[in-house]
């Protein structure tokens, strides 16, 4: 099948030569980059909802912090203190800029979307469901969500409802309406699967929970990267998101929250910089977002964060979405060529920028393998989704997911892949 010829909507030479690692050869005995005899085979990295790969602006920005001004944030007197405490408050603000939100006050950042997701179960779940109350979550969701919502609900005598998903893979809206009740408390929903790909109708899943008073969670791991993203659009109460799936480094995380209910809400870790004035009898919280920050946070990842929306930013997020829809599609239609392959989720042009798929008698984790003798690197497994492949009748799936830096050429290779795989147990 002949490439089409529809131009990208990125300069994607000009994209890869920001990332190095995308040059590598892969596979055979090679135990050290770039060394050894196996070192024969170009890296296809199709495993960004995983973790997307860094360019060379946002290393650079993590170097200059360590050479240049490291120090710890809002504790010293001295330049360096000041010149780190500027920049890791202007990371908050740039981040609060890039998702709409009012300012710094409404973000807070953590380890990654789970520990977010923690933060609020702790920190509001504990304290505001009871029994009788209930959370409403999806079958498609990430256990990030899913657990730690059936946990707390657990732990509170409140009850965990499930969302249907249709044979399509999209939410079965009927029931979320029959499910999200006066005594709903908590909608707590992907804003686009990490398995299927399907982008959630969250505006009218935020109009149903506040309709009955309830206040909506948005998991954006798979959207704030990937697409232009308005918390005031979205009307959402909480917004999470990783700074490793958008081109930042490992170990930063955001939780948006409304000012408000960040505001009523009591922390949970305690320590260092979330304290105001601290005597034997009591202890007065810092400012928000200060007072969910205990201790040293990532300074060198939050800062290297402002460093990945920008370079977002000069992409264009549409721009990055069309290029990943342009690439989806093609995915999709290329392995729906196999009749062997069976694809999960809605059709190519209606999700996000993956696809997760089995080929008739390959395991997932067979193909995986076989993929990576070919250089190409896939996700392979339930994707923390183990509930959602008990739905789907499957105990792992194969997933390719695609970033700015991808093309089509990369995609030719995984089927070809592919190919082999199904002639091999054929």
């Amino acid at each position: 099948m002949e490439p089409t010829q529809e131009p990208y909507p990125l300069d994607v030479a000009a994209v890869r030569a920001d990332f190095p690692i995308l040059d590598r050869k892969v596979g055979g005995d090679a135990t050290v980059p770039g060394e050894g005899e196996g070192d024969t085979t170009p890296l296809v990295y199709l495993d960004n909802a995983a973790t997307s790969q860094t360019p060379e602006q946002v290393v650079d920005a993590i170097a200059e912090y360590y050479r240049s001004y490291n120090a710890n944030v809002h504790r010293g007197i001295h330049q360096l203190s000041q010149e780190a405490s500027v920049a890791y408050e202007e990371a908050h603000d740039r981040v609060a800029e890039f998702v709409g939100a009012d300012g710094r006050e409404e973000i807070v950042f953590t380890k990654n979307t789970t520990e977010a997701e923690n933060l609020v179960a702790y920190a509001w779940g504990l304290n505001e469901l009871g029994p009788g109350d209930n959370v409403v979550l999806t079958e498609m969701e990430h256990h990030a969500s899913l657990v730690t919502w059936q946990q707390t609900a657990r732990k509170t005598g409140a009850e965990a409802r499930f969302v249907r998903i249709t044979d399509e893979g999209r939410l079965d809206m009927d029931h979320a309406r029959e499910l999200i009740d006066e005594d709903t408390k908590l909608v707590s929903v992907a804003h686009s699967s990490n398995t299927l790909g399907t982008l959630n109708p969250v505006e009218e899943l935020a109009d149903l929970a506040h309709d009955r008073g309830a206040l909506i969670f948005l998991d954006g791991a798979q959207s704030v990267p990937h697409r232009p993203v308005d918390v005031k659009e979205l009307d959402c109460d909480f917004l999470a998101f990783s700074g490793h799936k958008m081109l930042g480094p490992t170990g930063i995380g955001v939780l948006y929250g409304k000012e408000g209910i960040l505001e009523g809400m009591e922390p949970y870790l305690y320590g260092g910089d979330m304290i105001r004035k601290v005597s034997f009898e009591e202890t007065q919280w810092e400012d928000l977002p200060w007072k969910f920050e205990a201790g040293t946070p990532n300074i060198a990842q939050g800062i290297a964060l402002h460093a990945a929306i920008d370079y977002l930013d000069d992409l264009g997020m549409g721009n990055v979405h069309e290029h990943e829809s342009v690439l989806t599609e093609y995915a999709y239609d290329r392995l729906a060529e196999f009749d062997d392959v069976e694809i999960y989720g809605p059709p190519g042009d209606e999700r996000g920028g993956l696809v997760s798929f089995n080929v008739g008698g390959v395991h997932a984790h067979d193909l995986s393998s076989i993929l990576n003798e070919h250089g190409v690197a896939i996700r392979a497994g339930d994707h923390c989704t183990q509930p959602l492949h008990d739905v789907l009748g499957t105990a792992a799936s194969a997933r390719a997911s695609f970033y700015v830096y991808n093309t089509r050429e990369e995609i030719d290779k995984l089927v070809e892949a592919v190919d082999d795989a199904r002639e091999l147990f054929a």
